[in-house]
């Protein structure tokens, strides 16, 4: 999609020749004298407008306007939730209309708030996505272009650089997580990653099952054990800073279908297992971000990419290995693999000697349980690290919580015949499968993400949401030093 970004009031969105035209209405709205602002205020004191974020009133070909259709929206008070609400009400009720809108002009009628313009930019992006890699006779995107007109154009740009770059990450990973297993493998997952270093600054290394055999990922080689497809280990490395500047490790859980292995889940909605490599499509996009924006930032992404399948050859419940750190672990269930594979990368994560790593992955249904399909599941130790990923999430209005992880959590972990079980039964589920990983995690500040509820939607909408690429880059671009400017010599 071609977004673009305009200086406009409202005389100038009313010139503006587009099949739709979306005007913004906050709470405040005072009207001008030109004759779209005088109409914007009639319908307010005539109350066939409310401000309320959502509230429409819909005008065809209006003498007011050059556009074919316009759709006054109630803003509420101009935060990024109501914009987003307000921008959400007005693109479902354009796709009901015909014929389909190409060309948009999105309005905002006062100067928007720190966050607004990323999310429109990005609430649009969302509600026009349309999946077609895998279908015959598909029919794609029907808006093409989108004009965001603010009173100051000048104002608004890194912003609005930004919710773009978000977009073409989040696109990314949705694109990957939504394509069927047999069209997402392993090795098309490092095809995916190998063609994001064309961009500037970014690089890319796969290892095979040979190459993590001798690093001895004993952990990720049994889940892997099971599939006829390969295994890789996929490498990304974005260097925008000096080299002396220590990374941030980003890990995806890379599962490209998870049947469960021995321990098979039931079959009603196991083709959403597609879905659990959602934590590698979400690196993928956020490197994809990178790419747009060059921050002057260092990360490494890492993403342990299998199948889990239950044939002659996989991994049985009860079986022992050796994960890379040298901790043996007693696999009670084999479904609970995300941490295994997750636990190796952590502790290959080590040798970046990073400032903070963060795992991303579609864990566990007990967080879905906890949170819905609202906030992601946040864990970390690190009271620092987790309060900027919590602000990150609330910037990019891409949210999570924070969870327990008390001490007492990973006693049922424990093993007669390993140094550590994957699983420690039902209760607790999200916040057990995190003590796991913690684990792994001595050397490095570190958080995970149990993006379960959200990686996802279900039923008729079903889908990859692209969360939390959002989040994720909100955290990393937070993390450059402000460039201090020279002072002039007297």
């Amino acid at each position: 999609m071609n977004f673009e970004l305009k200086s406009l009031d409202l005389a100038g969105a009313s010139a503006q020749v587009c099949d739709a035209l979306i005007l913004l209405v906050p709470a405040g709205f005072k009207p001008g004298r030109d004759p779209l602002a005088a109409l914007i205020g009639q319908a307010l004191k005539a109350g066939d407008l409310d401000t309320k974020a959502g509230k429409l009133l819909a005008l065809y070909r209006p003498a007011q306007a050059k556009a074919g259709r316009v759709l006054l929206v109630g803003a509420g008070d101009g935060t990024p939730r109501q914009v987003r609400l307000a921008v959400h009400a007005a693109l479902g009720a354009l796709r009901c209309g015909t014929p389909a809108v190409k060309k948009l002009v999105l309005g905002f009628t006062l100067a928007p708030q720190a966050g607004a313009v990323r999310a429109a930019v990005q609430t649009v992006a969302d509600n026009s996505y349309v999946y077609t890699t895998t279908k015959s006779k598909a029919e794609g995107r029907s808006l093409a272009r989108v004009t965001l007109g603010v009173p100051k154009a000048v104002e608004a740009k890194a912003e609005f650089a930004q919710a773009s770059a978000a977009v073409a990450g989040i696109e990314l990973a949705k694109e990957w997580a939504n394509r069927p297993a047999n069209h997402a493998t392993p090795t098309d997952l490092a095809q995916a990653a190998r063609a994001l270093a064309k961009f500037p600054k970014i690089s890319c290394q796969v290892l095979g099952p040979r190459e993590v055999a001798k690093l001895k990922m004993g952990a990720f080689m049994a889940v892997a054990q099971g599939s006829e497809q390969p295994l890789r280990f996929i490498v990304l490395q974005y260097k925008g800073a000096p080299a002396a500047q220590a990374p941030t490790v980003l890990v995806g859980k890379g599962i490209s279908f998870d049947t469960g292995g021995i321990s098979i889940k039931p079959a009603a909605e196991m083709d959403e297992m597609k879905f659990d490599m959602g934590g590698a499509a979400s690196v993928l996009g956020v490197f994809r971000a990178l790419g747009e924006l060059k921050p002057a930032i260092n990360v490494v992404g890492l993403i342990p990419s299998c199948e889990n399948m239950p044939d002659g050859r996989a991994v049985k419940p009860g079986d022992v290995v050796t994960s890379m750190s040298g901790q043996t672990i007693e696999i009670l269930n084999t479904d609970a693999e995300g941490r295994l594979v997750l636990c190796d990368a952590l502790s290959y994560a080590e040798r970046y000697q990073p400032q903070a790593v963060v795992d991303i992955a579609t864990l566990t249904g007990a967080c879905v349980i906890a949170l819905g399909a609202v906030r992601s599941g946040l864990f970390s130790p690190s009271d620092e690290l987790a309060q900027k990923l919590l602000k990150a999430g609330e910037t990019a209005q891409d949210l999570c919580w924070r969870m327990p992880l008390d001490d007492d959590y990973a006693e049922g972990l424990k093993s007669n015949f390993a140094d550590v079980g994957n699983v420690a039964g039902r209760a607790g589920g999200a916040i057990t499968a995190a003590k796991f990983l913690q684990r792994f995690t001595a050397k490095f500040p570190w958080a995970h993400l149990d993006i379960a509820g959200t990686a996802w939607k279900s039923g008729a909408a079903k889908g990859s949401t692209g969360r939390p690429v959002g989040l994720l880059l909100e955290f990393l671009l937070a993390q450059q030093t402000p460039v201090k400017s020279a002072r002039r010599k007297a």
